[in-house]
C-alpha cells in the first residue's frame, strides 16, 4: 500500500490548471491573468506549513489501511535522559512505537539506539540536525542531510523507509530525493503542541481529548529543562499510556496504519 512517488503532485497538477486558466484570461484582460498565478504562488508559500497536506509530495499523516488503531511516534531523540524513561514505560504497557531520530544524536548514543531496536521499536529518519530551515536549503544539501542520516542508521543494522521532515515542512525538491532514497514522508494527525516538551502540563488530556481512530500521535523524545519538569513529563506519559489502555483506542505499531514496513533490517 506504499504511496506511488512517481505520480504527479498536487502542486504539479495545479500548476498546469493555473496556466490553462491564466492563458485564456490574458486574452480577455491582461490585468486579470496574473490573479490565478498569484494564488498559485501563495499556495506554494503556505503549503509547507501544513504537515498533513501533500501539496508537493504524497504525505501519510493517519491510517491509510483502514485500521482504527492509533500509533505512537517520538521525534528528536535519542536522549540519554528521556529515551530510557520512554522505553521503560513502553515495555510496561506493551506498546511498540516509532522513534523518528536525529542522525547526529543517533551517532552519539549507540547504546540507546541498540536498545530501541532490540526492544522491538522502529526507527524513522528525522534529518541530521533538525534544522528548522532545512527545506530552504539547496537540493544537494537536503539530499546529503537525509543520506547522511540513513548511512548512520545503517550502522545499527536498520534502513528506515519513512522520513519525517523537521516541523513537518516540505518543499518541491523533497519528492525526488526521497524517491531515490526509498523513503516515504510520514507526518502526524494528533499532536499536543508540546513544543519539544516545553509545554507538558495536561499533556495526556490534550492528546486523549482530540484523539481519533487512525491517528498518528506526535510526541517528543527530549528531556525537559529541569528535574521537576522531567518528573511531570514522566507522569504525563504514564497517564497517557494508562488512559490509552483503558480507552477504546488500540495502540498498534505504525506499520499497521501505513501498510508497509517502517524500516528494513540489514544483515
Amino acid at each position: 500500500m506504499k504511496i506511488n512517488l512517481t505520480s504527479f503532485s498536487q502542486a504539479e497538477k495545479l500548476a498546469v490548471v493555473t496556466m490553462l486558466i491564466a492563458i485564456p484570461l490574458f486574452g480577455v484582460s491582461s490585468s486579470m491573468a496574473p490573479i490565478p498565478l498569484l494564488l498559485f504562488l501563495l499556495l506554494c508559500v503556505i503549503a509547507p506549513f501544513f504537515p498533513q497536506w501533500g501539496f508537493y509530495l504524497p504525505i501519510i499523516s493517519k491510517s491509510i489501511t483502514g485500521s482504527k488503531a492509533v500509533a505512537l511516534t517520538f521525534d528528536d531523540g535519542p536522549s540519554e535522559k528521556s529515551t530510557p524513561v520512554l522505553l521503560d514505560l513502553l515495555k510496561q504497557y506493551g506498546y511498540k512505537a516509532t522513534f523518528f531520530v536525529i542522525g547526529e544524536k543517533a551517532k552519539k548514543h549507540p547504546a540507546l539506539m541498540a536498545r530501541i531496536i532490540e526492544e522491538g521499536h522502529s526507527i524513522g529518519n528525522h534529518s541530521w540536525k533538525h534544522d528548522s530551515l532545512l527545506m530552504l536549503k539547496s537540493k544537494n544539501y537536503l539530499r546529503q542531510d537525509i543520506r547522511k542520516t540513513q548511512d548512520i542508521l545503517q550502522n545499527y543494522g536498520v534502513r528506515p523507509l519513512v522520513f519525517r521532515p523537521p516541523a513537518g515542512a516540505t518543499n518541491p525538491r523533497l519528492k525526488n530525493i526521497l524517491r531515490n532514497e526509498g523513503l516515504q514522508t510520514v507526518t502526524f494527525s494528533c499532536r499536543p503542541l508540546d513544543y519539544g516538551n516545553k509545554n507538558i502540563i495536561n499533556l495526556a488530556v490534550r492528546i486523549i481529548s482530540k484523539l481519533k481512530p487512525g491517528n498518528i500521535i506526535l510526541l517528543h523524545d527530549i528531556a525537559p529543562e529541569n528535574r521537576e519538569q522531567m518528573k511531570l513529563w514522566e507522569q504525563e506519559i504514564t497517564i497517557l499510556f494508562s488512559d490509552l489502555q483503558q480507552s477504546s483506542h488500540k495502540v498498534r505499531p505504525l506499520h499497521t496504519l501505513i501498510g508497509f514496513p517502517v524500516m528494513k533490517t540489514i544483515q
